[in-house]
């Protein structure tokens, strides 16, 4: 079931043990931050917090931590609590193609239920707000999607931007506002001050799950959030029209404040402790003025808490940012599997793709890092092979350890552009790009020794699932025996008449033989696969020229003697 409001979500977190509820008294300022970077490192299984005992409040709520696990994030996409990270990007990218869902306009939206205008507004009044890191310049909103419209297009529904900036607190109307200039809304603000214009805004804090992922999602520009939402809900999002701005905002909104970017103001904005674990410094920002504010009776103030990954915000946008990536790829090269790029939002991207010739995953990493997100981020990219799991990261580390000759495989692209807030970028903004190769070589180009990586037999499928129902006792499932077929020349290398080594005690049961030229061995009951010569690759059979010509290892150096 789609959730409508952050409540409704809250509810079914609670309704599958994912939210725990605080109920002593707890300090803002030490508090709030403590706890939610310890909920960061309880894994998968993390629950949303919950306080509504704040020192110095006598009236609040603070949610934090509500999209910060693996079971989480899947009670937001209406999954069971234990479905697999690798599983819940295979549904994201499913219900992607579902796109464009269309929105349902309700009227009566819960934030009307209280209003604060003119000199009455006052950020402080209505939420609780607090430091997140120690070294914030200041109060921040971090998980608010902020809505906005393209000027030059106005009627435009899909150029109508939802996204999430950190928002300085800079008094009781006034917040600093950093609009990345890769970000749709960083182009509405350049057409609205090219008319001389201020640029409307609506700001949705506490919103229903969906929407806080649709936000963080990167999307192209005339792409609507809203209808996006609708195709990950699986039912239209509901939209209510903002009473200031009349622009279009998620219905179930907790806190609704509403005013503009003031065209051609700057001022300093930060430090913040952000999304890539480091401190970003203090430049000069967009400045929002809030006019107006909008608000549920005892409203549910929905934090997020990010530093060192990984926190929530590595859960919220993992997902969001595999997808759209996986998509470019295809639209360009349907041999792409899949694609991880869960690691600090995609500075760090693994793709995995067949391969039609020599050179073609290298082709398919520069073209990671020209897409539209890649363009900001992807600074570096690891192709493997098709056969390699992304999101394995042990099979990933084997195809860099196996696969990966440095001249060749590593390419360095010099000053391409980044996000300024990557802290390895000099000067800010670009950044050196490192492409991966990790992918076996093909033709023709032939380099290597890889054309027979070691395969999982057909009994690992079965065992696995035994194992992890928990079902090892052997009586899950009674397989017929094999019947022993003795065989009269080496399945290998063709030498005939094999010698017997060893027997079953079991009189009958099953004979070992063994070949006096290449040495290889087998049981009679042992699967076709390994007693066929026809089953075996046409490079690992043996012939008698192979065997005589077969390399001698050098002889072990002598022991030291000191």
């Amino acid at each position: 079931m789609a959730h409508d409001d952050l409540r409704t979500f809250l509810d079914a977190l609670a309704k599958h043990g994912q939210l725990l509820h605080v109920g002593e008294e707890v300090d803002p300022d030490v508090d709030l931050t403590a706890a939610a970077t310890a909920a960061a490192r309880m894994g998968d299984r993390a629950p949303a917090l919950h306080f509504d005992r704040l020192r110095g409040f006598t009236d609040a709520r603070v949610a934090m931590n509500v999209h910060g696990s693996w079971a989480n994030h899947a009670i937001a996409m209406g999954l069971p609590p234990d479905t697999s990270a690798r599983d819940q990007v295979t549904e994201f990218a499913r219900r992607w193609a579902d796109f464009p869902v269309p929105v349902e306009r309700r009227a009566d939206p819960p934030f009307l239920e209280n209003t604060l205008t003119g000199d009455d507004v006052n950020l402080f009044q209505v939420l609780p707000l607090f430091r997140l890191n120690d070294a914030d310049g200041g109060f921040y909103l971090d998980k608010a999607a902020v809505v906005s419209r393209d000027p030059a297009d106005p009627e435009h529904f899909g150029k109508q931007n939802v996204g999430i900036y950190r928002l300085q607190v800079k008094g009781r109307n006034r917040l600093g506002m950093q609009p990345g200039s890769i970000h749709d809304i960083a182009g509405h603000l350049r057409h609205a001050e090219e008319r001389g214009a201020d640029l409307p805004v609506a700001i949705a804090v506490g919103t229903d799950p969906i929407t806080s992922i649709v936000a963080a999602t990167p999307m192209r520009y005339d792409d609507s959030e809203y209808e996006m939402a609708g195709a990950l809900r699986g039912s239209p999002a509901p939209v209510a029209t903002a009473p200031l701005t009349g622009l279009d905002v998620p219905w179930g909104t907790e806190v609704l404040l509403e005013g503009v970017i003031e065209g051609r103001v700057r001022e300093i904005e930060g430090p913040f402790g952000e999304f890539t674990g480091h401190y970003s410094g203090g430049r000069r920002m967009a400045v929002v003025r809030i006019d107006r504010i909008s608000y549920r009776s005892q409203p549910v103030f929905e934090h997020l808490h990010l530093g060192m990954p990984w926190t929530e915000i590595d859960y919220l946008m993992g997902p969001a940012t595999c997808v759209p990536l996986l998509a470019a790829l295809r639209a360009d090269f349907p041999e792409v599997r899949a694609v991880n790029a869960m690691y600090t939002h995609g500075l760090l991207v693994i793709v995995s793709t067949a391969a039609r010739y020599g050179g073609f995953a290298k082709a398919v990493g520069l073209r990671a890092m020209t897409t539209a997100h890649g363009l900001g981020y992807c600074k570096v990219v690891i192709v493997v092979d098709a056969e390699v799991d992304p999101f394995d990261l042990p099979q990933v580390m084997w195809a860099l350890s196996t696969k990966v000759n440095g001249p060749d495989d590593v390419v360095n692209v010099p000053a391409m552009s980044i996000l300024p807030l990557d802290p390895g970028a000099d000067p800010p903004g670009i950044s050196n790009k490192l492409l991966i190769d990790a992918t076996t070589p093909v033709a023709p180009d032939a380099r290597g020794r890889h054309g027979h990586p070691v395969r999982d037999s057909p009994e690992v499928g079965r065992w696995a699932r035994r194992l992890r129902d928990g079902d090892a006792s052997g009586d899950a499932e009674v397989r017929p025996e094999r019947p022993a077929r003795r065989s009269a020349e080496c399945p290998r290398c063709g030498t005939s008449e094999p010698l017997d080594v060893a027997s079953s005690s079991v009189p009958g049961a099953w004979d070992v033989q063994m070949c006096t030229r290449c040495w290889y061995g087998w049981r009679t009951t042992e699967p076709e696969h390994r007693t066929r010569p026809d089953a075996f690759p046409e490079s690992l059979r043996w012939s008698a020229e192979k065997i005589d010509q077969a390399p001698v290892l050098p002889p072990l150096p002598p022991l030291r003697r000191d």
